[in-house]
């Protein structure tokens, strides 16, 4: 990250909705030691009234109400007017996100509050679902089940409609439970009681197929973002260039993508000195991983998605502070987004060609790391005075994007953690989306309304490109002090880079870690998967 920154077996009835990687730990003490391992949500659905299921807790989901009516009633007369007497203490409305616990003899029931019907979106399902386990999760429950009823009435009249509400609440869920305990010792007397299964009631016969279907198409979406939340999550012990690279072939191999990996000599013989720059004050080899999905015809052009891959960044000669650096492990959210990304796409099926390539390379300070004032060479011609080595996302972007000119690209999409000058703009809420193509830009607003992971534009103006300039080289790569616009002026130095197809440059700096929503965690969220499926399903 840029300096400036602030100091299964199938079973349409069964799901599994987690995943969890291998990985080694080089010290010979761990083998002695037993872990964590991931425990999997398992998200089915059953016809049946709910008052008539037997399960450990009923997540009934509620519009805001005024007074109990139809379920919501007769639950209430069942537990001698708890439900009237919560409204009536302003405990309960069924406000967005909104919960309440109600614990009785034989029964326990969650009120989830929904908001006003004409406001619900499949995105506010997705925040309540995954509020809703979060909540019984603490409660140490492991088997509990979702009324869907609420959801008939949301339904009516909209083709698909139940069944893509269905699917928010299994998708909010799945993504709601991630847990990385990959490295922590199990303790046999404090066990973690994790919840374990989901089950989705309704009494419609007729949405059976749609909310099958809902849940298989959650199940492979949660699948691909707890992908990304791994590769980040892991320490940059265990996630080096080689790792990622093995990685993307061991995936590649199993979704039919074609896979190649450059190394250093590819590289060299390519003329990557920017990216080989940046790598050079590291004993990891560096990795240019390139991916091909092709599920339309041949001759369409791809889609070119290009991600930041610095699996561990110092800063460099120009070395960060030592207060959080720890999270710079998180500097490839980017490639691991891609890397998800073409997962996703591939298990899916969707009918489009897409591109994904990863410019993976640690930053390290040593002797023969690059220093400030060095000059390098690009695969395109174009030389680059380094003013700061902490600037060094920009410098394997910008051979990436060169490459990607190969495949003649429809359109390229860049994901990075660039700076984080990104966080003033924007904190935790959005990343930021700069590019050549005003539809294109509007395209991802869109997607990201739809799915949460929201994308704020930024101006790229020719008073940011003037300001990339170099005295004694093409560009530099970061602008002389005062010039300010830190996350617009990542992208203005990214835009020679970038071809003349539509292009646009997302700063996932503020979102690829402590993203703030409901079905988020604590550290990598895996922003921008849901985002790109979403973009690539609208728009081809």
């Amino acid at each position: 990250m840029a300096a400036n920154k602030p100091t299964t077996t199938r079973n349409p009835k069964f799901r599994l909705i987690a995943v969890s990687h291998k990985y080694k730990l080089s010290s010979s003490n761990y083998s002695k030691r037993t872990f964590y391992k991931a425990v999997m949500i398992k998200i089915n659905q059953k016809i049946e009234q709910s008052l008539n299921h037997k399960t450990e807790c009923l997540i009934l989901p509620c519009l805001e109400v005024k007074k109990p009516t139809g379920l919501l009633k007769e639950i209430d007369d069942n537990l001698q007017g708890a439900v009237s007497a919560a409204i009536k203490n302003k405990r309960f409305s069924g406000k967005p996100n909104q919960t309440l616990l109600l614990n009785s003899t034989g029964s326990n029931i969650l009120l989830l509050g929904l908001g006003k019907a004409k406001e619900v979106t499949a995105e506010k399902i997705r925040q309540a679902a995954a509020t809703a386990v979060k909540v019984l999760e603490k409660s140490k429950f492991k088997s509990v089940a979702a009324d869907l009823s609420a959801f008939e009435s949301l339904g009516k009249g909209k083709s698909g409609r139940y069944g893509e509400l269905a699917g928010a609440v299994a998708e909010g869920a799945g993504l709601a439970l991630y847990h990385f305990d990959n490295y922590k010792s199990k303790d046999e007397d404090d066990p973690s009681i994790r919840l374990e299964k989901l089950t989705l009631l309704t009494t419609s016969k007729t949405q059976k197929t749609a909310v099958e279907k809902s849940i298989a198409r959650a199940e492979k979406i949660v699948n691909a973002v707890h992908v990304a939340r791994d590769l980040i999550s892991h320490p940059g012990n265990t996630v080096t260039p080689t790792y990622l690279a093995e990685h993307a072939k061991k995936m590649a191999r199993k979704n039919k993508i074609t896979c190649k990996v450059l190394g250093k000599k590819e590289m060299e013989k390519l003329g990557m000195g920017s990216l080989l720059g940046v790598a050079q004050g590291s004993d990891e080899p560096p990795a240019l991983i390139v991916l091909e999905y092709n599920g339309a015809a041949k001759k369409k052009a791809p889609t070119v998605i290009v991600g930041k891959g610095i699996t561990f960044d110092t800063g460099g000669i120009s070395l960060k502070p030592g207060g959080g650096m720890d999270e710079m492990k998180m500097d490839m959210s980017g490639s691991a987004t891609t890397l998800a990304t073409l997962e996703l796409v591939a298990s899916l099926k969707l009918k489009v060609n897409v591109v994904g390539i990863v410019a993976a390379a640690e930053n390290m300070p040593s002797g023969s790391a690059i220093k400030p004032g060095d000059i390098l060479k690009s695969m395109s011609g174009k030389t680059i005075e380094v003013l700061n080595t902490d600037a060094e996302g920009r410098l394997v972007l910008a051979d990436a994007l060169t490459y990607a000119q190969r495949y003649n690209p429809k359109e390229v999409i860049d994901l990075a953690t660039l700076t984080g000058a990104v966080l003033h703009a924007l904190g935790h809420q959005a990343a930021a989306v700069i590019g050549n193509n005003p539809a294109m830009i509007q395209k991802l607003k869109d997607a990201g309304e739809a799915t949460g992971e929201r994308v704020w534009e930024l101006p790229l103006w020719e008073e940011h490109e003037k300001a990339t300039k170099s005295d004694i080289a093409d560009l530099k790569n970061i602008a002389s002090p005062g010039v300010g616009a830190g996350t617009t002026m990542g992208a203005a130095f990214l835009k020679p880079f970038a071809g003349d197809q539509p292009w646009t440059h997302i700063d996932i700096a503020g979102t690829a870690w402590g993203f703030d929503r409901p079905y988020t965690n604590k550290g990598a969220s895996g922003f921008g998967v849901r985002l790109l499926l979403n973009y690539l399903e609208k728009t081809h």
